[in-house]
């Protein structure tokens, strides 16, 4: 055979060979990467979406971190100023009830300091009776000296 024929047939095989690549072997190929690259846009584009929707998401998250901040800065200064409300109205019952039991105290002391008084003025109209007893050797009668015994006990 010759070379010329050699080249020829080699030519028609290689063109048999092309015809059923195109035909049979290259569609499913061409489709597995039509498919893949759709496969890659729309994951390439849920991506997006998604990066989207993160930040979205993110700035709500930050909006409402900012407004749990502001209400609970609120809640801590309306708390504070309850429990200071609260110690002011402690510290007023404690010192009215402090006022109470000062006054108390005085008017007891008071009151013994009168009762003490008058048993003082007892006891000296009675030593002034006896004084008087000795100093006249006769006894003296309370009970028909008793205006001048108040008189006494008075200006003591």
């Amino acid at each position: 055979m010759s070379i010329n024929a050699t080249l020829f047939v080699q030519c028609i095989v290689f063109l048999i060979l092309v015809i059923f690549t195109m035909k049979f072997v290259w569609p499913p190929i061409a489709k597995a990467l039509d498919e893949r690259a759709q496969k890659i846009a729309d994951g390439l584009a849920a991506a997006d979406k998604a990066k989207t929707e993160l930040t979205a998401v993110n700035k709500r998250v930050e909006q409402e971190l900012a407004q749990t901040r502001n209400e609970t800065a609120s809640r801590l200064a309306d708390a504070e100023s309850r429990g200071q409300a609260i110690i002011d109205e402690a510290k007023a019952r404690a010192t009215e009830e402090g006022n109470k039991i000062v006054a108390a105290a005085r008017a007891e002391a008071e009151q013994q300091a009168i009762a003490a008084r008058e048993a003082l003025r007892e006891q000296v109209a009675v030593l002034a009776v006896k004084g008087a007893e000795q100093i006249l050797q006769k006894e003296v009668n309370a009970g028909v000296h008793a205006d001048l015994l108040n008189r006494l006990k008075t200006e003591l």
